[in-house]
């Protein structure tokens, strides 16, 4: 009979040796911002799509690498060409993100620079003195085919800003991610943790479902569909590993609720089915998930109607 004993877990480190802070996720929508932050966090809690304004809240997803916790806040991409009360709620998102941060990542695509990216860098530069450091990531890396290219585009990028680092990576690229980590780590004050340690994200299972609803309608309905359109739980039950889970999918228009229906259901039916099998990987265990599909012409022009389907 073996007398060898299993070793002891390294204790948790002592909270004065402890780092932690907000890290806000900011750019102009789809240079990879929830990519990143999935990257960063290690699995994924931040929805994803080709479709401008996919993230439209506030969402914390969490790290902790040995006495350091890292709490990002991914930010919907800020939008500059609509003028629609659903993209003036998610602008004040972005905005009230940046003044309670202790660090921000300003991400763009590696070798491009828009007018879109310069007006979201005019609002980092309109904080002023008291604007917590800036992070260049140049993201999507892998893109560029002649990184000789990056050095002007870079050198261009310094006299735009003053950024704190600069650092190209691809978000797909786990070297490249926890190379980022490595750097934005001495930025976060010295204090204790804000969450326990094995913490991913404050959102709930039930945000989580409707969000990973939303991001089968985006992923398949493609460009057909408008971004104007949303999903709503109705009821989520829990019954130990059991999820019951009933939602609505809100569009504007009798056209759109066609498109989402699909012939003779097949829609509807696949947008289930995907939602459905990636809520139980995350859960662990069964769901039932019932979806349904409303009208609500002018909803994303409509303040009572965002703040019923909680937006901030």
């Amino acid at each position: 009979m073996s007398t060898e004993t299993s070793p002891e877990p390294d204790p948790a480190p002592e909270a004065d040796a402890r780092r932690c802070g907000w890290i806000a996720i900011v750019g102009r929508p789809n240079v990879g911002k929830s990519t990143l932050l999935n990257a960063l966090v290690g699995q994924k809690v931040s929805i994803t799509s080709n479709k401008a304004q996919t993230t439209r809240h506030r969402i914390h997803g969490i790290r902790t690498v040995g006495s350091t916790q890292f709490v990002f806040i991914d930010t919907p991409g800020f939008q500059t060409r609509h003028a629609a009360a659903l993209n003036r709620t998610l602008n004040r998102t972005v905005q009230g993100v940046l003044a309670d941060v202790d660090l921000v990542l300003f991400v763009v695509e590696a070798g491009r620079f828009g007018l879109d990216d310069a007006k979201v860098l005019s609002l980092l530069a309109a904080a002023g003195a008291d604007a917590p450091p800036v992070v260049l990531v140049a993201n999507k890396l892998d893109a560029v085919h002649r990184r000789a290219e990056l050095a002007p585009w870079l050198k261009g990028m310094q006299e735009r800003h003053p950024f704190a680092e600069y650092v190209p990576l691809s978000a797909r690229r786990d070297a490249d991610v926890q190379r980022l980590l490595g750097i934005l780590e001495p930025y976060l004050p010295q204090q204790d943790w804000f969450y326990d340690e094995d913490a991913l994200t404050d959102r709930s299972e039930r945000f989580l479902a409707s969000e990973i609803v939303r991001e089968k309608l985006f992923r398949l309905t493609g460009d057909e569909l408008p971004y104007t359109s949303t999903v709503v739980i109705d009821s989520f039950q829990e019954e130990g590993e059991l999820r019951r889970i009933a939602a609505s999918i809100v569009v504007e228009r009798d056209a759109h609720k066609g498109m989402v229906i699909g012939d003779r259901g097949a829609m509807l039916k696949r947008i289930g089915t995907e939602a459905r099998q990636e809520l139980e990987r995350l859960t662990g265990g069964k769901v039932f998930l019932e979806l349904w599909v409303k009208v609500r012409s002018g909803w994303a022009d409509d303040e009572e109607h965002l703040r019923s389907y909680g937006y901030e």
